[in-house]
């Protein structure tokens, strides 16, 4: 593993656009190429706004801190800009767009990937598309359909890891990809997730998520728990299991001891 991380967020800060609210309020946190993490936090504590901020999502300001990726500082780069560079989000609730299929919508965006005045080879883009729709059990007939029109929740997700494995990133941030799955459709998106995984050593993965279940078929390298806009504690998967047993209630003591003890000090 490389001594520098492929993602390093400092003190990082932001709110919703047109609002005083602060949502992040410092967050550090790296990740090494090849890892496999994992942020849990009740609701409202910031962490899908992390995985927007970080794609770029034009509804959040950043207002403090840093984010270096692959040595770049991405804050200043638009959200294609971004998706060029290798980040890729899974969307907690994919949007549908009426009119354009799946196919038409993947082909384009790999092909705005090339170099101008070159082609996507149309053979090799369906012989892929339809590999990775058998890897994710989707019914071929959907690459023709509309995004996520009309799609089930458990549909939505799977279309979702579809792209991903389309358009091979370097960064996945997936955002709560198993709410709304049953079991059944949770293990094949997992399966799929760690197909890629095992394709590429190499690909990072950042995952929001607030259930163990998940992390019982993506295993974690390692789990953060994010609270009031902060990563206040990291370790490995035991984190996750101790969530699982105990939930929030000692991160927020702690967290409320460490703020009256800060006020004291100032």
């Amino acid at each position: 593993m490389s001594d520098t991380p492929i993602l390093s967020i400092r003190d990082l800060t932001a709110k919703v656009a047109d609002e005083d609210i602060d949502i992040l309020k410092g967050v550090d946190l790296d990740l090494f190429k090849g890892e496999i993490h994992a942020i849990m936090g009740p609701n409202g504590s910031g962490k899908s706004t992390l995985t927007k901020v970080l794609a770029g999502h034009p509804g959040y300001e950043v207002t403090g801190g840093t984010v270096t990726f692959r040595g770049e500082e991405i804050l200043e780069m638009e959200p294609d800009e971004r998706s060029q560079a290798g980040v890729f989000l899974a969307f907690q609730y994919p949007v549908e767009i009426p009119g354009v299929s799946i196919a038409n919508f993947l082909r384009t965006a790999l092909q705005a990937r090339l170099d101008e005045g070159d082609e996507l080879d149309l053979f090799d883009f369906q012989d892929d598309l339809m590999a990775r729709m058998e890897m994710l059990e989707m019914d071929p007939t959907f690459a023709e359909r509309p995004v996520n029109d009309g799609f089930s929740g458990g549909e939505k997700k799977r279309n979702e890891i579809l792209q991903m494995a389309m358009l091979r990133p370097t960064l996945a941030l997936m955002d709560e990809t198993d709410s709304g799955l049953d079991i059944d459709a949770l293990q094949v998106v997992s399966k799929g997730v760690n197909r890629l995984h095992e394709e590429n050593p190499e690909l990072t993965i950042l995952i929001i998520t607030h259930y163990q279940r998940l992390l019982n078929y993506i295993k974690p390298d390692r789990v953060h728990v994010m609270l009031d806009g902060r990563i206040v504690r990291s370790g490995g998967p035991e984190v996750a299991l101790a969530l699982e047993a105990g939930g929030y209630e000692e991160y927020r003591v702690a967290d409320a001891a460490e703020a009256a003890e800060a006020a004291r000090g100032s």
